[in-house]
């Protein structure tokens, strides 16, 4: 039987490949939402032509009609909900599995309600774990209902699958490096958001794109790692692999360290995520092992990107601080985006920001919504003051 899916952001990088993945295996999935912003409603209606949802959510109210419109044009029968809160009923309708692959911590919501849901939830969105992640490990009904969509934190799952947690003595999250691989602090002064937007190895969207380039995605990801996989933050290390091969590894007890290693595709993370605990037949192209190749790892310069250590600092500091550190991040990389800081100023102001923050005592999502609130006013403060 076919697993029922529902897709949120399917417009985005994560969206459009999931799309390719489910349209090259009909047969193992049945999509019945797909959730977007609703910027591209040409898009979004060549997507439910593609897989036929039944639901079609879209974040913007003004988009519906256009959405309509196109879907009409395309023969396509489906109910179009629109609103603040349509991606989050997209996230509700107890389909197998939701693919939570928005942008941003408004992907928080959604992923409660998936749990909510008793859905398994394919995790893009890291955002809103690291937001909310007391709120998300409670709502968690099961052990497996959670799979990291990332490659990074999908690596780890399947490496983790080799020994007993009890055995586990450290993750290692490989990083490529980003646009901006090997530069020194001095060099990165100056640098356009041109520049940010030319990674090397990976096609992803502008906001991720931007974040790899400061490495605040690496730092997103060691908190994901660690609220996922409950290993301490001390137990987690990140390396640089420019080749975008190793995509993490674990070291056990004993000294061993098991690696996944791939081609840089995400089809392959996002097949596992949606046929979670099974693979699907031809996600991606596999490795060419008969062909010469090497692989270089190098130990991350902190002074150039001080990301990850603003990041542990945040997790140290309260369970709500990283929401702090992820919102007053998305302010920042729009203000670089329009010219109005500097990319060393995108860090240095999380930094202040989340040095500014006194937490309350409980961690509830009315506290994440004004956590989320004070870092985004504290940041606009701070790039004005620049």
């Amino acid at each position: 039987m076919a697993r029922s899916v529902s897709l949120l952001g399917s417009t985005g990088s994560i969206g459009t490949q999931a799309i390719d993945v489910i349209s090259r295996n009909a047969d193992a999935f049945d999509v019945v939402a797909i959730a977007a912003g609703g910027a591209d409603p040409d898009l979004i209606a060549s997507q439910a032509a593609l897989v036929r949802p039944a639901l079609v959510a879209v974040a913007r109210a003004e988009a519906a009609p256009a959405v309509r419109d196109a879907l009409h044009a395309r023969g396509v029968r489906a109910e179009v909900i629109a609103g603040p809160d349509a991606v989050e009923t997209a996230a509700s309708v107890g389909a197998d599995t939701v693919l939570n692959g928005v942008t941003g911590s408004v992907g928080l919501r959604p992923t409660l309600a998936a749990l909510r849901a008793g859905s398994t939830l394919a995790l893009a969105n890291k955002e809103s774990l690291v937001a909310g992640g007391a709120l998300v490990k409670a709502a968690v009904q099961r052990a497996d209902q959670i799979v990291p969509v990332d490659s990074e934190h999908s690596a780890l799952a399947q490496a983790l699958r080799a020994g007993a947690r009890s055995e586990v003595r450290r993750l290692v999250l490989t990083a490529s490096g980003g646009a901006f691989r090997g530069w020194t602090r001095d060099m990165l002064q100056g640098v356009t958001p041109e520049q940010a937007l030319k990674h090397p190895n990976w096609d992803m969207g502008p906001v991720v794109t931007m974040n790899s380039a400061s490495m605040v995605n690496k730092a997103l990801e060691v908190i994901e790692a660690h609220l996922l996989f409950d290993v301490p933050m001390r137990a987690i290390d990140v390396v640089v692999h420019p080749q975008s091969i190793v995509h993490s590894m674990v070291e056990f007890v004993d000294g061993s360290t098991i690696a996944q290693a791939s081609p840089p595709d995400m089809r392959l993370p996002i097949a596992l995520g949606l046929g979670w605990p099974d693979r699907v037949p031809d996600a991606a192209p596999a490795m060419g092992w008969t062909q010469a190749q090497s692989w270089d790892f190098h130990p991350l310069d902190e002074d150039a990107f001080p990301a990850i250590r603003v990041a542990r600092a945040a997790v140290a500091a309260s369970g709500l601080h990283p929401a702090v550190f992820n919102a007053a991040n998305e302010e920042c990389v729009a203000a670089f985006a329009a010219g109005a800081l500097p990319f060393l100023g995108i860090v240095d102001t999380v930094r202040s920001v989340v040095e500014a923050y006194e937490a309350p005592g409980v961690v509830t999502l009315e506290a994440v919504d004004e956590a989320e609130r004070w870092a985004r006013e504290a940041a606009r403060r701070a790039i004005q003051a620049r």
